[in-house]
């Protein structure tokens, strides 16, 4: 799910030249060579369950995966489309969906829907990302990320503080709430000195009580969306395809400067401490925290298995805080979806193998590697069931699923554009070169960049 990140470099380089059986594998013999792409290795791995399973039920039936690196798998597809020999189906994400859909590269899904009988309600996110302004449906979701806050145990615990503490953090930007009481508490300078205590130096700080929250992402998906959508705050004037970024919006800009007080503090680090010259971390999120040089920190569902494995720290994972009110908890969540491309030589199995895919058997079968997110409910259980089994207690994603705090990330067009105007004024702003001026021209950029035709 980190493909938001990677966005930008690959949609630079990727300018794009001017049905039977629903239910289960099985439904009658099919002969064909299915060919389904992937950046993904391990939805590669975890999908060929699916494959074997599909080949078995249609006999004279192939599907050939093939993954990719993200930096070269967009480049690879619009080579495909070009060269007319792009795979029958692929994984992709929502920033590319409104340059292939306006290139009429993607085949709509709603005539097998319908005449199979496809029943669409039961994934829990991502169907409605996936809905182009011609109002078809052009890709059934594969799977979700949202992201949670990771946490040192026995640094935690050190500060005197327990799990149900963490469990239950509240957020406000006037004063920061028990987040920002915790997050001054578990801070700890050279000298051991801990942020909320007298004599704290915040110029040499040896644990961070959080780790870098101002990011030059600019829709903020593992920092800040979760605290400033609390407030009521959208990213866009529409949830798919907007003509505006609410970047001057008062909530968004106080919040904006919580986050940068963090930094100021001594409380998180400074943008760029552990990044290289194009902001991206040097340092990985799991290395900081299992180096101690953070306490605790938001980062991606996709990555809790990495931080269980740490090996000489023990990792907690907590919801994101509540909002002022106490109870509203809003998490965006993120959604790949799988494409069916217009030029397949074979639609009808191209449908079949893509259908079986998106059912609660194949999403049970792969989502047991524990590598993803499946879309259906009862498959995510199985998914969470087979992880804590590893000790992996993903039980906070399951709650945001079940008690409603997801919300779809915004669809909109235009990525590199995007990311390449505005990623320059969240730096400056993060490193004091700019001030809440900044965020009138975030918002002014991101209009006349969403206004662009692909």
């Amino acid at each position: 799910m980190r493909i938001r990140k990677m966005a930008a470099a690959a949609l630079a380089v990727a300018a794009l030249a001017a049905a039977t059986g629903c239910g289960g594998a099985g439904g009658g013999s099919a002969a064909g060579t299915i060919n389904w792409w992937t950046w993904d290795e391990k939805q590669a791995q975890a999908y060929q369950v699916c494959a074997n399973a599909f080949e078995k039920a249609n006999p004279g039936a192939t599907v050939k995966i093939s993954q990719y690196d993200v930096v070269d798998y967009f480049t690879k597809l619009t080579a495909g489309f070009v060269a007319g020999n792009a795979p029958d189906a692929f994984q992709d994400s929502v920033q590319y969906f409104q340059a292939y859909a306006n290139q009429h590269q993607l085949l709509p899904l709603d005539d097998f829907i319908s005449k199979n009988h496809f029943d669409m309600t039961k994934y829990s996110v991502g169907v409605s990302s996936w809905k182009f302004t011609d109002g078809k449906q052009y890709a059934l979701p594969l799977d979700w990320a949202a992201a949670g806050i990771y946490y040192n145990k026995a640094l935690l615990t050190k500060a005197g503080y327990t799990d149900k503490d963490i469990q239950s953090l509240n957020w406000n930007p006037d004063n920061g709430g028990t987040f920002d009481k915790m997050v001054a508490h578990l801070t700890v300078d050279n000298k051991g000195v801990r942020g909320d205590q007298p004599g704290f130096d915040k110029n040499h700080v040896a644990t961070f009580g959080a780790g870098a929250m101002g990011t030059n992402d600019f829709s903020g998906q593992t920092t800040w969306n979760a605290l400033v959508s609390t407030l009521g705050w959208t990213q866009g004037d529409k949830s798919t395809w907007p003509s505006t970024f609410h970047y001057s919006d008062p909530r968004f800009v106080k919040t904006m400067d919580y986050i940068r007080s963090l930094a100021d503090r001594g409380y998180a680090p400074k943008f760029g401490e552990f990044s290289g010259s194009n902001g991206q971390n040097t340092i990985s999120d799991i290395d900081l925290l299992g180096s101690a040089k953070v306490a605790l920190e938001e980062s991606g569902s996709w990555s809790a298995g990495e931080f269980a494995k740490l090996p000489t720290v023990k990792v907690g994972i907590a919801p994101v805080p509540y909002g002022p009110d106490g109870k509203t908890r809003k998490m965006t969540s993120n959604s790949n979806g799988n494409n069916i491309w217009a030029g397949t030589k074979n639609p009808d199995l191209t449908w079949k193998w893509v259908s079986y895919m998106g059912s609660a058997e194949c999403q049970t079968a792969a989502g047991k590697s524990g590598t993803f997110f499946p879309s259906i409910p009862s498959a995510m259980d199985a998914t969470a069931k087979t992880l804590a089994a590893q000790g992996i207690d993903l039980s906070v994603y399951t709650a945001y699923e079940k008690d409603g705090n997801l919300f779809p990330a915004v669809v909109y067009g235009n990525g590199a554009a995007m990311q390449q105007a505005l990623q320059p004024l969240f730096e400056a702003y993060f490193s004091h070169q700019r001030n809440d001026d900044v965020f009138q021209e975030m918002t002014t950029k991101s209009q006349q960049v969403l206004a662009k035709k692909q």
